[in-house]
């Protein structure tokens, strides 16, 4: 996997892939697995008293992301892969602040829906799930009203990422430039948030301390010139699973960081440690871990993304993966590095995998941090020590350096 060969031979297949769904799902029909997906009913909008959902069937799942853009406002999704051939837009019955549905192509295979809005509205919910019998998928989308500034910033943030894709009108129909040679994208994702107060120790909570170090992060970030920063919450406030993974897929990032300082009951973790995806746990303490993350979200409103996937998704997740997984273990050695080159507390296991549901994006380098433990005193002094995180902050800094150089390096040499 680590190969170059390797790599290129798993981007052709995933390519291959996408353009012709070659592994049927049990119980799915050959013909419903054809070059494109297509729609298999009518597209629904229902509008509540304040949120408004959208429905979307498929033949199958594909890759699919979400935007905001403003002046008038939109919300935007776009479909690899998705034929809307013989959909007629103004058959969808409107309601609440939908004004307009229309699709079209957006280019480099992608097909986009596109809701006009008569008030700025957010995605509060957006996932899709697939059947396992037939193989066939379902999108759904949950807007609710955000404020004008709030929509302002989010779509304007959004509408500054260069998409990648091209002749997309969002970028300005050239294709992206390679990693290096233009501000690396990142997010960070304060864990936890809102009803969900993560670990509580000492009169810190989790939710608290992450988001105090996020924004620091990002404020450090930010001043070098060198990323363009994007985070899943900037307040107190509960964001799904999906949600923050759909953030990561609309910023088009170059880098998702989930930052966390957890507790483990009646164990010594001590230290900062760096988790990457793995169906399987490095030990039975990262797997609890990612079990709590994860029922946490749950209990605070969220999706569970556990078991959602067919035999089809699963493939293409996990081709995905492939890709992008010798890019995420550099990552997570970069920031190993940096951060003992920094001469700061690890855990005696700094590199760890688990099965957390945040870091199951497939096309984006992904990793979590837990900066420290709760659980521990010593961790606990260093968190609340702003000149400690400030030293963090710097090492992290470092190692995000030390990646994108070597990502440049990389993609000039294939």
């Amino acid at each position: 996997m680590r190969q170059a060969g390797r790599r290129r031979w798993l981007a052709g297949v995933l390519a291959l892939m996408l353009a012709a769904m070659a592994v049927i799902a049990p119980g799915a029909r050959a013909q419903d697995l054809g070059a494109l997906a297509r729609l298999t009913g009518d597209v629904s909008l229902s509008a509540g008293w304040r949120s408004l959902s959208v429905q979307v069937p498929l033949s199958q799942p594909v890759p699919w992301r979400t935007r905001l853009l403003a002046d008038p406002p939109r919300a935007v999704v776009d479909f690899r892969t998705l034929d809307w051939g013989g959909f007629d837009p103004s058959s969808v019955r409107l309601g609440g602040a939908a004004t307009a549905l229309r699709v079209g192509n957006a280019g480099g295979g992608w097909t986009r829906l596109v809701i006009e809005l008569s008030r700025p509205m957010g995605f509060d919910e957006a996932g899709l799930v697939t059947d396992p019998e037939t193989g066939a998928a379902r999108l759904s989308l949950v807007l609710s009203p955000v404020s004008d500034a709030d929509f302002a910033a989010q779509a304007a943030t959004l509408a500054a990422v260069d998409t990648g894709v091209p002749g997309d009108p969002l970028s300005g129909g050239a294709a992206r430039a390679p990693i290096g040679q233009r501000p690396t994208v990142i997010v960070l994702d304060p864990g936890h948030g809102g009803v969900d107060r993560g670990a509580s120790y000492g009169g810190v909570n989790e939710s608290d301390i992450m988001l105090t170090f996020g924004r620091e992060l990002a404020e450090a970030l930010r001043r070098t010139g060198r990323y363009e920063v994007m985070m899943t919450r900037d307040t107190d406030q509960f964001v799904s699973l999906e949600g923050r993974i759909t953030v990561a897929h609309a910023a088009a990032a170059d880098i998702f960081l989930s930052l966390h300082a957890d507790a483990l009951e009646g164990a010594q973790a001590v230290g900062a440690t760096v988790y990457t995806l793995a169906e399987e746990a490095s030990d039975a303490a990262s797997a609890a871990l990612a079990e709590r993350h994860d029922r946490d979200d749950m209990l605070g409103g969220g999706v569970d993304l556990t078991g959602t996937d067919d035999t089809v998704a699963s493939v293409l997740m996990d081709l995905a993966r492939a890709e992008t997984a010798p890019a995420t273990e550099r990552l997570a050695r970069a920031l190993v590095g940096a951060i003992r080159g920094a001469e700061l507390r690890m855990h005696r296991h700094p590199w760890q995998q688990a099965a957390f549901s945040v870091l199951k994006s497939p096309s984006v380098p992904s990793a979590l941090l837990e900066v420290g433990f709760l659980s521990s005193d010593r961790d606990r002094a260093r968190l609340g020590d702003r000149r400690w995180r400030a030293q963090m902050v710097r090492a992290l800094i470092t190692g995000l350096d030390a990646w994108v150089a070597d990502e440049a390096t990389r993609a000039v040499l294939r």
